[in-house]
């Protein structure tokens, strides 16, 4: 076992439960392989990686912020959990790749206004302590126009997407922490120690988070809904495409999107540009 691999490892028992571990676990040890949709969603953004200032905030194990510097962005990740930041140097190193990985917390960012030309923030804003401190320090390090690109995790998922349960959003929160726990997917037996818990996170329904960024100082897109109004957003389910295919034909996809949107898609994909 590499010394990458003994550093990961605490971070992952967590999540033994999943019938695909074995190949999930290999996807955290070798993330930076599986990049490609994200550079190609933020080049589509911002341009060529090549030479942009690109801050990755909760870079996580890494992944991401390895294989922009692949891609010759200039790229600074910030994590704030300790253990991660060391994991994202020995994969820099593995790469023998000049990565600055700085530990803080998003409310409380160590960089200078308009340091960056754009900003990836995934799967972090549920866990973190205020959201609305994260977005001010966002846009604080963003250049005028300067794009953010953020995940944001539904209030009304049908499918939890931390804890792959159906349904629990649904439910007050004790009875869905009671449900996660007999299922034995929560992460008490963890390395994690803060907000992880199902009441803890930041959920939003989609408008109460454009509202959020609004005030924030950002215009809010929406990459799902761009991709098909383009004709680019596929399913890998035959009866989904079908399904899309007649809808469009009825002139109602739009209106499906938005309506599956509120009540049962998992996560959004958004851009915030900075006004």
């Amino acid at each position: 076992m590499t010394e990458l691999e003994r550093a990961i490892e605490p971070w992952l028992q967590h999540m033994a439960w999943r019938r695909d571990y074995a190949q999930w676990r290999e996807r955290r040890i070798y993330q930076e392989r599986y990049q490609q949709e994200r550079l190609e969603q933020l080049e589509d953004i911002t341009g060529t990686l090549e030479d942009l200032r690109l801050l990755d905030l909760g870079a996580g194990m890494g992944g991401f912020a390895v294989a922009a510097r692949l891609w010759a962005a200039e790229v600074v990740a910030c994590e704030y959990n300790p253990a991660y930041c060391r994991i994202i140097k020995l994969r820099a190193k593995r790469h023998r790749l000049s990565l600055p990985v700085c530990n803080a917390a998003g409310e409380s960012l160590p960089f200078g206004d308009g340091r960056f030309d754009a900003v990836v923030c995934w799967d972090v804003l549920e866990h973190v302590q205020r959201p609305e401190g994260v977005l001010a320090e966002i846009n604080r390090v963003l250049r005028p126009g300067g794009h953010a690109l953020v995940t944001v995790i539904n209030r009304w998922a049908w499918n939890d997407p931390h804890y792959h349960m159906k349904g629990i959003n649904y439910l007050p929160r004790p009875l869905a922490e009671g449900m996660i726990a007999r299922r034995g997917r929560g992460k008490d037996g963890a390395a994690f120690r803060d907000m992880q818990r199902l009441s803890d996170m930041h959920y939003y329904s989609y408008g109460q988070f454009v509202r959020l960024a609004g005030r924030s100082g950002f215009s809010v897109r929406d990459l799902r809904e761009e991709r098909l109004r383009a004709g680019t957003l596929h399913s890998p389910k035959f009866s989904r495409r079908v399904l899309r295919g007649g809808l469009r034909l009825a002139g109602l996809e739009s209106l499906a999107y938005r309506a599956e949107r509120q009540l049962l898609t998992g996560m959004f994909e958004l851009v915030l540009t900075k006004r």
